[in-house]
C-alpha cells in the first residue's frame, strides 16, 4: 500500500537531531515561552523575511488572533475564498464578521483577483488570500486593491512554508500572515502548532499580549486574551525541521516534476506552477472529470489519496445555518474534480512510477 503521506521515514532522517532537540527541553525543565520558542521565532521569521514571528498553538487560532488583533469584528466583511480549510472562514466567524467570499482562478485554485473589487462594499475591512497546496495567491495586485480601498491584507500561508512570490517569501507581503504547523505541513510539528508572522511592530507586541490572557508581565492582564501558546517541545522540532525545509521544498518540487512528466498526454489535469510563483506542492492536486471512480481504484489498487476539499465552505452545512448563500462555479467544479495523491518528501520514483501507471490504467478500464 502507497501511503498518502509517511511521517515516519522524515522523521527517521532526522532522529537523532529530533531527539536532542526534545531532550534538550526535558532537561532544561521549562516548557512553556521559553529560549526555544524565542529562538523559533527568531528563526522563523528571518526565514520568511520580516521581523516578528509569534507562536501560537496552532494555524486556526494563527488565523483567529490576526484577525482580532486587527480590530475585525462585528459588523465588519473580510473577503475571502471558499475553496480552502474551513478555518480559513471560521477565524472570521468567531471574530463575529462575515465572510464575503469570491471565486478562485481555473489553474491556481487561489483568489481571482479580477472578482476582488467586485465584492468590496463600505464594510469591508480585510481581504484573506489563501496560498493554497503550495502555489501563491497573485498577491501584488490584492496589495494594490487593499491600498486604494484602505484594507488589510492577510495570508493565509498554513499550505506553503517556503513558497515564493516574484522571488519574496510568501507570508512577507501582506500586512500579517499565518501558519499552520500541523504535522503534515512542509513544516510540521508533532502536535498542534502556528505563527503568525508580520513587520509592524505595535501588532506583534499586541499578538505575544493576546496568544498569553493578554499579558506581557505575570499576572498583568491589560486586556482579555488566551491561552494560545506554541510550547517548547513543538519549538524545538520546528527549530530542527526549519533547517530541512529548503531541501525537503527541492524534493516536493522533484517529485512533483515527475508526475507531471509521467502524467503528461493522460486525462488529468495536472498542476500549474505560475511564472512570478515557486510552487512547494504541500499537496499534488490533479483534476479528473471522474474523480470519484479514478480514486476508488486507485485504492482498489493500494494507492491512497485525500480530496482537499470535497464540499466548498460556502456549501457547508454550517455556514448554510449562517444564511450565507452565494454561487461559485469555478469553486463548485473544481470541488467535484479534485483529488491529491500521494506526495511526501521521501515517495520514490518507483512508487511515483506505479501511481501514474496505475492511473494510466484506470483510464483504459
Amino acid at each position: 500500500m502507497i501511503q498518502f503521506v509517511d511521517l515516519r521515514k522524515e522523521y527517521q532522517e532526522i532522529k537523532e537531531e529530533t531527539d536532542q532537540a526534545i531532550q534538550r527541553v526535558l532537561e532544561r525543565g521549562w516548557f512553556i515561552l521559553g529560549k526555544e520558542l524565542e529562538t523559533f521565532e527568531k528563526e522563523f521569521s528571518s526565514y520568511i523575511g520580516v521581523k516578528h514571528a509569534i507562536g501560537v498553538n496552532s494555524g486556526s487560532d494563527a488565523l483567529y488572533l490576526a484577525i482580532k488583533a486587527l480590530g475585525i469584528g462585528p459588523g465588519d466583511e473580510v473577503i475571502t475564498v471558499s475553496h480552502t480549510f474551513i478555518s480559513t472562514v471560521d477565524a472570521i466567524v468567531r471574530n463575529s464578521a462575515r465572510p464575503v467570499f469570491v471565486d478562485i482562478g481555473p489553474e491556481t485554485y487561489t483568489i481571482d483577483v479580477p472578482q476582488i473589487e467586485k465584492a468590496i462594499t463600505d464594510r469591508t475591512k480585510a481581504i484573506l488570500p489563501v496560498h493554497i497546496y503550495g502555489h501563491p495567491a497573485n498577491i501584488d495586485p490584492i496589495i494594490e486593491i487593499a491600498e486604494e480601498y484602505g484594507l488589510y491584507v492577510i495570508e493565509d500561508a498554513s499550505q506553503a512554508h517556503g513558497a515564493e512570490y516574484k522571488g519574496r517569501k510568501v507570508g512577507s507581503i501582506g500586512h500579517v500572515a499565518c501558519f499552520s504547523f500541523y504535522p503534515t505541513k512542509n513544516l510540521g510539528a508533532y502536535g498542534d502548532a502556528g505563527a503568525i508572522v508580520t513587520n509592524d511592530d505595535e501588532l506583534a507586541e499586541k499578538l505575544r499580549m493576546m496568544r498569553n490572557y493578554g499579558s506581557s508581565k505575570k499576572y498583568y492582564h491589560e486586556f482579555i486574551g488566551v491561552n494560545s501558546r506554541l510550547d517548547e517541545i513543538q519549538a524545538a522540532i520546528l527549530r530542527v525541521k526549519l533547517r530541512h525545509l529548503d531541501e525537503w521544498n527541492e524534493r516536493r518540487r522533484k517529485i512533483a516534476e515527475m508526475y507531471n512528466e509521467l502524467l503528461e498526454n493522460s486525462d488529468v489535469i495536472t498542476p500549474v506552477e505560475k511564472e512570478w510563483a515557486k510552487h512547494v506542492y504541500h499537496l499534488y492536486v490533479i483534476r479528473h472529470k471522474d474523480r470519484d471512480k479514478l480514486q476508488q481504484y486507485l485504492l482498489e489498487n493500494g494507492i491512497k489519496t485525500q480530496i482537499h476539499y470535497p464540499v466548498p465552505v460556502h456549501l457547508q452545512k454550517a455556514y448554510l445555518d449562517l444564511g450565507i448563500r452565494v454561487k461559485l462555479p469555478v469553486t463548485e467544479r473544481i470541488s467535484r474534480e479534485v483529488l491529491s495523491l500521494p506526495m511526501f518528501t521521501h515517495l520514490t520514483y518507483y512508487e511515483i512510477k506505479n501511481i501514474a501507471k496505475v492511473m494510466r490504467d484506470a483510464s483504459d478500464s
